[in-house]
């Protein structure tokens, strides 16, 4: 073995006495209290690197060295012995021819081995033939190489069979991890792990769970990643769809329909229309329909693998386009108030919907509204000035729609405003109660006037000439009436201005501007 500064010396000479007496001090001289420390660089060695065991806490100089293989000094594990002072190396029976010993008593071992891993001792020897030692350790791991993942079942069934993965590595000196979807392990109650993590088991599979799958084995020096493996989860089918969403054509127009259904292998599908089979494709196409190609389109989705089964039907109706409606009314003009209206929609459609539409929007009903059933017919009732415009009723089936030409409705209305918060009815009723009030009074001033002055009559008589009987009674009776008359006046005319009629006691006003009365008594 030689020292990195000088070569191995040939002959015999001082240092062989030197060597010859550290041996001698390794049996013979009681070592001291141990200082020395022995470092691994690095700590943890990959297999084929080199590794320097570093001699900390040298106390002095020190005449030479010897290095062990184990944890005690033992000649027949000695890896070599060095002088300082020649800088000669001697070896031992443990040398490999891969060790080199330093000056300062470093031990270098180049392209270790897995063999290499253990404990080494040093055992220096002072100038004063005593001696200290030190122990360190050595660690050297295999570079990892790639796992592989290896499954029970190579294509599972989704919802039945559990899935066994192992993580084959052919180092078991190793920790093991695993990735879904390069993503650490999610929590879940369908997944379990081996007491050393090689293996790992998914319960009721899904087809959710194809992957990709990785496992990683570790070491302290290497790691080292498995290629990704996938699961072929059998599933399905889903219960399939039929594209596009359409249900009704024209008569003429080209049917083009699709069928999807999810499924592991993709599944075979097959077509029935009203129940007799077509051809097993998964497009359908009809050019030209007619109506005779109503009906109900079924597809079914097969499974060779599951063995499933799975069927959707669409129902398919061809119809002709609606023919232009019109509105029928008795009458295209009426009277507010008064009249009712009632607009019908004509058509010979049949399974046709109705709307109806009033000056170019649709309609909104009020409460004076009403729509029989099936729309068909609009009833205003009664009619408005507001419900003058031009309507319009719309026929559609699922295909096409038509409308009506505009039918303009008339409204007829008194432009002068009503007396505000009473009606005809009501001023008709105030003015009879005011004519039956006066003429009670009328007749009751009568009847207490002609009392008194016939009682002054007869008096009269005894004390003075009679006169002529009818110049008498007229003048009692213009009088009387005269009395009478003013008095129904002023009851009229509180009355007629309690109910904001206005009067005249000009009997020439006319009957619709003023109320007038005369009572004469004869």
């Amino acid at each position: 073995m030689e020292s990195p500064s000088a070569p191995t010396s040939r002959g015999r000479g001082p240092w062989q006495r030197v060597l010859l007496a550290v041996s001698l001090l390794t049996f013979w001289s009681p070592p001291t209290t141990a200082k020395l420390t022995i470092e691994s660089v690095p700590s943890n060695a990959a297999e084929g690197e080199d590794v320097l065991l570093l001699v900390r806490n040298q106390t002095e100089d020190y005449a030479g060295y010897s290095w062990y293989k184990g944890e005690v000094v033992d000649s027949n594990h000695l890896i070599a012995s060095y002088v300082v002072a020649t800088a000669e190396s001697t070896p031992g029976p443990e040398y490999s021819g891969r060790e080199t010993i330093y000056p300062n008593g470093s031990l270098l071992l180049q392209n270790v081995t897995l063999k290499n891993t253990g404990y080494y001792t040093l055992n220096a020897i002072k100038k004063n033939f005593l001696s200290e030692q030190g122990t360190g350790q050595l660690r050297v791991y295999p570079e990892l190489p790639t796992p592989n993942i290896t499954s029970n079942s190579s294509s599972p069934e989704e919802h039945k069979d559990p899935v066994v993965l192992t993580c084959e590595s052919h180092n078991q000196d190793a920790t093991y991890l695993w990735r879904i979807n390069s993503q650490s392990l999610p929590d879940s109650t369908r997944l379990e792990l081996s007491e050393d993590n090689r293996t790992l088991t998914l319960l009721h599979v899904t087809r959710n769970d194809t992957g990709p799958y990785e496992c990683e084995t570790r070491n302290p020096v290497s790691v080292s990643r498995s290629d990704p493996f996938y699961l072929n989860v059998l599933y399905g089918p889903d219960t399939p769809t039929i594209s596009p969403s359409d249900s009704h054509y024209l008569p003429g127009a080209n049917l083009s329909l699709s069928c999807h259904a999810a499924s592991n292998p993709p599944p075979q599908y097959s077509w029935f229309i009203n129940g007799r089979p077509q051809q097993s494709t998964q497009e359908l196409f009809i050019p030209n329909l007619t109506v005779n190609d109503s009906g109900s389109y079924a597809c079914l989705a097969h499974n060779s693998a599951t063995r499933l089964n799975r069927t959707t039907v669409k129902n398919l109706t061809i119809s002709e386009p609606v023919g232009k409606p019109s509105i029928q009314a008795r009458n295209n003009t009426v009277t507010e108030h008064k009249d009712t209206v009632v607009l019908a929609c004509l058509t010979n459609d049949t399974g046709i919907s109705i709307g109806w539409i009033f000056n170019n929007q649709s309609l909104r009903l009020t409460e004076r509204m009403k729509l029989s059933q099936g729309n068909s017919t609009l009833t205003i009732d009664p009619v408005r000035r507001e419900d003058a415009g031009d309507y319009q009723c719309e026929v559609s089936n699922p295909v096409s729609s038509r409308k009506s030409d505009p039918f303009r409705l008339g409204v007829l209305y008194d432009p002068t405003p009503p007396n505000p918060g009473l009606s005809d009815g009501a001023i008709a009723g105030i003015v009879i109660g005011v004519l039956a009030g006066a003429a009670l009074i009328a007749a009751l001033v009568y009847f207490l006037y002609i009392r008194k002055t016939g009682g002054a009559s007869d008096q009269h008589d005894l004390t003075e000439h009679k006169p002529s009987a009818s110049n008498h009674s007229q003048g009692h009776s213009d009088s009387a009436a005269n009395k009478i008359n003013e008095v129904i006046y002023s009851s009229l005319n509180f009355k007629a201005q309690e109910s904001k009629i206005p009067t005249s006691a000009s009997p020439s006003s006319t009957a619709t501007e003023t109320v007038y009365l005369e009572v004469k008594i004869k």
